[in-house]
């Protein structure tokens, strides 16, 4: 059987009010049957255990800001968001199961590997997961920041055929439609370059914590991995399964010409942590990165930035500012910095410096290339 991954935004599962659409949770529910009896197994990313808290809490105005009332919102509302999967998806026949993952779940390697043995358990056993962030321990910094990066993890932790991406919106435009009226839609990207990011970060709304950039993101590290991405509405009908049979719906992200064999190992890289800092560098190491497959030495390096320690993601971008890669550290920031700007043969002669000379400040075996 395929697999395939549906990512739901907050806006999308919601009513006007802040409410669970339940009418909306049946219809996709009988669109997940469909494709099921078509030999796919489905993973759904969903968030909503806020909303549901809040209702209940008699809270479903205006949204709180601080921190220790949306996580207990989050504590009430989950059980009710889990029962309102379970209602619809049983009218179907299907079970449901819901799994709760934080950042800190995925950054332990150990860890990583057993959410994706849970899931591919839960997948052979005929299970629909209902996957989400755990909003009630989550905290800033060990959150995902916005289910878009969660929808791209799941995919890869369970090697995914195809993802999609249920929005507000009807894909990438070209302009932000909602300026722009001669804004047209981009029905197929086959690469993700500067200005692809550019035209995301003015294109389209979004009323949860992510937006089109963060969907065009989630794209490039699933082309890296082989995997193709749908961004559609999530209110059009038949979404899933127009999307599931190739018919063109919103924006496909392919992921064809993939540079390199991506292992689990880079895929926990690219998306299983998040990067403590970033290194810019120069032209010439860019290329060999991209072209030659090397390791990234620190005579390539133009600058650092952020404080991060031995063993710490990084993201690698070139003088531009441009992310194109990102990778585990083997020196830590003030090393690297005092590093810079010096030839082999200077660190070679430096008594502090000298193992710099011929180490790999990235290697190649944990470094993944997006571009």
């Amino acid at each position: 059987m395929k697999r395939l991954v549906v990512k739901i935004g907050s806006s999308t599962l919601t009513t006007a009010e802040g409410r669970i659409d339940h009418g909306y949770l049946s219809a996709l529910a009988k669109q997940v049957a469909e494709v099921r009896e078509r030999g796919w197994q489905v993973v759904i990313v969903s968030s909503g255990a806020i909303a549901c808290g809040l209702e209940r809490l008699g809270m479903s105005g205006k949204r709180p800001g601080d921190m220790p009332t949306l996580q207990a919102a989050a504590s009430v509302g989950q059980g009710l968001f889990s029962s309102a999967w379970g209602d619809a998806f049983d009218a179907c026949g299907l079970t449901t199961s819901t799994v709760l993952l934080t950042r800190r779940d995925t950054a332990d390697r150990t860890a990583y590997l057993h959410a994706r043995d849970t899931l591919n358990r839960l997948l052979e056993l005929g299970v629909v997961p209902i996957v989400n962030e755990n909003d009630t321990v989550s905290v800033e910094q060990i959150r995902f920041g916005d289910n878009d990066t969660l929808g791209a993890l799941v995919a890869c932790l369970i090697g995914a055929d195809l993802a999609i991406i249920l929005s507000d919106v009807e894909g990438l435009y070209d302009a932000n439609p909602s300026k722009d009226p001669a804004a047209k839609l981009i029905e197929r990207v086959e690469r993700i370059d500067q200005s692809i990011i550019s035209v995301a970060g003015d294109a389209g709304t979004s009323m949860g914590s992510g937006g089109m950039v963060t969907k065009v993101k989630a794209a490039r590290v699933l082309g890296v991995a082989g995997i193709p991405l749908v961004v559609c509405s999530g209110r059009r009908e038949g979404a899933i399964v127009d999307a599931v049979a190739g018919r063109s719906v919103g924006t496909l992200f392919t992921a064809e010409g993939k540079m390199h064999e991506i292992t689990p190992r880079k895929l926990w890289i690219a998306l299983g942590d998040s990067a403590r800092g970033a290194i810019v560098v120069d032209d010439g190491a860019r290329k060999a990165l991209e072209k030659n497959g090397s390791s990234l030495l620190v005579v390539g390096v133009a600058a650092v930035e952020g404080d991060f320690a031995e063993g710490d993601i990084v993201d690698i971008k070139d003088r531009a500012g441009y992310l194109f890669a990102r990778g585990r550290v083997s020196a830590s920031r003030d090393e690297a910095e005092l590093a810079l700007g010096r030839t082999r043969e200077e660190l070679s002669r430096n008594r502090l410096l000298a193992e710099m000379a011929d180490k790999a400040l990235v290697h190649r075996d944990e470094l993944v290339i997006f571009s």
